[in-house]
């Protein structure tokens, strides 16, 4: 985006640093990006979209799952109408992290209802195995049954799949066999093409030794000869293992059919600009925090403009890499507090308690890096919001 440099902002509000002190932050100018899609997508791009807590329902956050259906669905609206798909109940959405089955299918069954009156507005869905707790799985057929389960309530819905990695086939699973076994059954029974979703254990440590190894090399085998078998029933892959290389080298080992989606929320940037052998498409939890920005960067890399696609992303990658570091698994915190500051939802409170899951420092830092990113929607509101969140924290403004 070619603007000319424009001065820092009257905004300003103090936050702590590392070493216990305070600062007068002051924030930079604002930067605007289209609150709708401007011309065209060359990727397929997906938002992992979080939910909306209902901060006023009468019961223990810990143990229920309320949440605020209309804020949860305007949200997803939102990100429809900058061009991006919504892939719905996933990690981002604290799916098997706050967010039971029970829970999972009301809100898929919304969504995809939600995106049929928006035009059929794209949205794929999770199915996984998470009412099955992993101690009462005792066979691998449990795990199929439990995968067959989901997959017919969210097709029965009208949905697509994300098939998702399974806690319980984690702990069953222990060769490359056991791995084909479950993958070759559930995919010969999808009714439509399906993304896989590979998960690592940053973010969800039940989920180690997937594929049935701790080596990276080989669960890699074991996947790719999986998926290209199955090439006919899997629209694409989606790899969360924040390693590029790992990445890179799986998309060009894929059929040609078979798509690539970055989960790699640490180097999406260059990942999704490719290089001369590939590209990969996107389904990020980061997304949902920077959508407008994310939207007119890959409306601009599809206009043969790179550079205005770095210009755009580039800054956006520190806040991810902030949002995500470990322990990744709580990065829906920051998700959630970007959508807070940036007016989506009107409180900072999450499914399971979870606003608790990251430290007033973090939530700082949070705030300097989506300023100097340009991703504070509105900063007058977004400098109110911080300032009561310090306040609660101790931090007067």
């Amino acid at each position: 985006m070619n603007k000319p440099v424009l001065p820092m902002s009257s905004l300003s509000v103090r936050l702590p640093r590392a070493d216990r002190s305070l600062e007068t932050y002051r924030l930079a100018a604002s930067r605007v990006f289209p609150a709708k899609l401007e011309g065209t997508l060359n990727r397929v791009a997906f938002s992992a979209a979080h939910v909306v807590a209902d901060p006023l329902a009468d019961g223990d956050p810990w143990l229920t799952s309320a949440i605020d259906w209309d804020k949860t669905i305007a949200f997803r609206e939102y990100v429809w109408g900058l061009g991006l798909g919504v892939a719905e109940a996933m990690d981002t959405a604290q799916r098997g992290m706050g967010l039971d089955w029970p829970t999972s299918l009301e809100l898929i069954q919304r969504s995809v209802r939600a995106a049929k009156a928006n035009g059929n507005a794209l949205v794929f869905s999770g199915a996984g195995t998470d009412h099955l707790p992993p101690e009462n799985a005792k066979s691998l057929d449990d795990v199929i049954r439990a995968y067959e389960e989901q997959i017919a309530a969210v097709e029965k819905a009208g949905g697509r799949i994300i098939l998702m990695a399974s806690r319980a086939l984690a702990k069953l699973g222990r060769s490359a066999d056991d791995y084909a076994k479950v993958y070759n059954r559930v995919l010969s029974q999808v009714r439509e093409p399906v993304i896989i979703h590979w998960l690592g254990d940053m973010f969800d440590p039940a989920l180690a030794n997937y594929w049935g190894t701790s080596s990276l090399d080989t669960a890699m085998d074991t996947a790719v000869v999986i998926i290209n078998a199955n090439a006919a029933k899997v629209d694409g892959v989606k790899v969360s293992l924040l390693d590029k290389q790992r990445e890179i080298d799986m998309r060009r080992r894929l059929d040609k059919n078979v798509r690539m989606y970055t989960g790699d929320d640490f180097n999406y940037a260059e990942l999704i600009a490719g290089d001369d052998k590939g590209f990969s498409h996107a389904l990020l939890g980061i997304f949902d925090a920077i959508a407008p920005a994310a939207s007119y960067a890959l409306s601009r890399l599809a206009a043969g403009d790179e550079k205005g696609f770095h210009d755009v992303l580039g800054p956006t990658v520190p806040l991810s890499r902030h949002i995500f570091k470990a322990p990744t698994r709580f990065y829906k915190t920051g998700i959630v507090f970007m959508a807070y500051l940036n007016g989506h939802q009107d409180h900072f409170t999450m499914v399971g308690g979870q606003e608790s899951a990251r430290s007033t420092l973090h939530l700082a830092e949070l705030f300097r890096l989506a300023d100097q990113a340009g991703l504070l929607a509105n900063p007058e509101l977004a400098t109110q919001r911080m300032k009561i969140v310090m306040s609660a924290r101790g931090i007067d403004a």
